[in-house]
């Protein structure tokens, strides 16, 4: 359905929703991307691209054309190694907001693959009072709370402890002097499956200088997964929530709350 010509082109319906479509995939393309040593790669693949087309299109140039064109040829491939990291954070958000992710009937349809979200909803009380004793008495923790994937690999990285949540237990795990203290604990449903945990780290070059191993941390998890992660800051006692490679900091137990009871009920 034809909707305005501009001379001889002809705009249809189909053709604006197709500009808006690819406009939004390049946005959500930068989010991805901003930040991080992948944005000055997508920048020189890009450049590479454009120098191709140049030579081959414009200036007709045989020998440089064909072997830039056989970098071009396997794109795809170069692409997908190169920015595996964002492939992966693009399909875990794409999963997380999916009608089948979002549907009650598709997740009845394969509950089996949300079975773990099911067992409990996590209790976040002791959570939120556990965080506000430690950030008082600056003691740092990280805690990971999954949400659509139980965080299997990574909880085989520490020690298996499968217990309930509990604001005494969180306490003592993160304890200076116990020999636990050190990692993270993974939350999954209303249970500590593992502590100890090794967590990626982020490589975005534009978190602050004063934001330590904890806090990049929670953001690698949130940035490879859709966990949250909670930081509480062993220098200042700050509390800071990381979600989607975003975070959150200097939080207030109120506003943790909340956070956690949209996330999580």
């Amino acid at each position: 359905m034809e909707i305005f010509h501009i001379g001889f082109l002809s705009i249809r319906l189909l053709d604006i929703i197709d500009i808006l479509l690819v406009a939004f995939l390049l946005y959500k393309l930068y989010e991805l991307l901003k930040g991080g040593v992948a944005m000055n790669i997508f920048i020189g693949l890009i450049s590479i691209y454009l120098l191709w087309w140049l030579c081959v299109k414009v200036l007709d140039m045989q020998l440089l054309g064909a072997l830039l064109g056989q970098f071009i040829g396997v794109g795809v491939i170069a692409l997908i190694i190169v920015f595996q990291q964002e492939v992966r954070r693009f399909l875990i958000l794409l999963g997380a907001n999916s009608f089948l992710a979002k549907n009650t009937f598709a997740r009845n349809l394969f509950k089996w693959n949300f079975q773990f979200q099911k067992a409990s909803a996590t209790n976040i009380t002791p959570i939120v009072k556990a965080c506000t004793n430690m950030a008082k008495n600056r003691t740092g923790a990280l805690i990971v709370v999954a949400r659509n994937s139980d965080l299997k690999f990574y909880a085989t990285t520490g020690d298996i402890m499968d217990a309930e949540v509990s604001k005494r237990l969180i306490e003592s795990i993160f304890f200076k002097n116990s020999p636990m203290h050190d990692g993270a604990i993974i939350i999954t449903g209303n249970k500590i499956k593992a502590a100890r945990c090794v967590l990626p780290v982020t490589d975005n070059a534009e978190l602050p200088a004063h934001y330590g191993m904890r806090h990049r941390a929670a953001l690698g998890i949130s940035e490879q997964s859709d966990a949250l992660a909670i930081v509480v800051s062993e220098e200042t006692g700050g509390i800071a929530v990381a979600r989607d490679g975003e975070l959150r900091a200097n939080l207030t137990a109120e506003e943790l709350e909340k956070i956690l009871s949209r996330e999580l009920q």
